[in-house]
């Protein structure tokens, strides 16, 4: 079952609806504890400060995370497309028939990596199926005249061969390489953290209570954004295979 990080709306809806409730908890604390000690209210306000900064950074650290990991993505959308590129062109290398057969078989690659970048996660089962399946045919042609014709214009092809399968390994790296739960869960906890001693230190005014969910619901769109980047299948925010979308179009027969 997938956590609720690879939903970015359900991040904001449960972050913001956590963080009131922290909030509200500190505002009732509150009316139960003498703050008219100027010194403890003094050092009150240091730990405040204090929290609200290290949340401010915590939130940057991720989502930073966030972008180089969609970065890294992008990246390798554009190695695989030049890897398929260039084993199209090296197969021409190979006798006529055979290189007639790796060029239709890599546009059908082609069009099952482009839809790697579409599907939703409950798809994928089937075109990875058929990703293995169309790699198992490309390699047994390139290595059945590896085996019969061991020479360097063989060995372009099966060397162009060998990094059109390795790109696929790094993108598919890259779509399971995600911020760790274990970051989510202490960033919400200084998110909570914050909220309670917010509310705590919060006037008992009618503008202050209207007032009080504003830092819950900025933090809550800072976590789905964070959510959204980190999220390659179900957020807003996706890579777009458009390399290998000019690819797929460069190489109609």
């Amino acid at each position: 079952m997938q956590d609720i990080t690879h939903y970015p709306l359900l991040v904001l809806i449960l972050t913001f609806a956590g963080l009131w409730i922290a909030a509200r908890i500190g505002t009732a604390v509150r009316v139960r504890v003498d703050m008219r000690d100027q010194a403890l209210r003094e050092d009150f306000g240091v730990i405040l400060a204090a929290t609200l900064t290290l949340l401010g950074l915590i939130i940057g650290f991720s989502f930073s995370m966030a972008t180089s990991r969609y970065d890294l993505r992008k990246a390798y959308e554009e190695a695989e497309a030049n890897a398929i590129g260039t084993e199209y062109v090296r197969a021409e290398l190979l006798p006529a028939a055979d290189a007639a057969k790796i060029k239709a078989l890599l546009r059908d690659y082609l069009a099952v990596r482009i839809q790697y970048y579409k599907d939703r996660s409950e798809a994928l089962e089937q075109a990875e199926a058929r990703t293995a399946q169309l790699q198992g045919e490309l390699w047994s042609v390139v290595r059945a005249h590896a085996v019969v014709e061991p020479n360097p214009v063989i060995a372009l092809a099966v060397s162009g061969m060998n990094d059109v399968l390795n790109s696929q390994g790094y993108t598919q790296a890259a779509f399971l390489n995600r911020i760790p739960t274990a970051a989510w869960a202490l960033m919400a906890a200084i998110a909570v953290c914050s909220n309670l001693l917010l509310g705590f230190g919060s006037r008992s005014d009618k503008g202050a209570v209207v007032l009080l969910p504003v830092l819950p619901l900025v933090v809550a769109i800072a976590f789905m954004l964070i959510a959204d980047i980190d999220s390659p299948r179900h957020g807003v925010i996706r890579v777009v295979p458009q390399n290998l979308l000019s690819l797929a179009a460069s190489l109609r027969p």
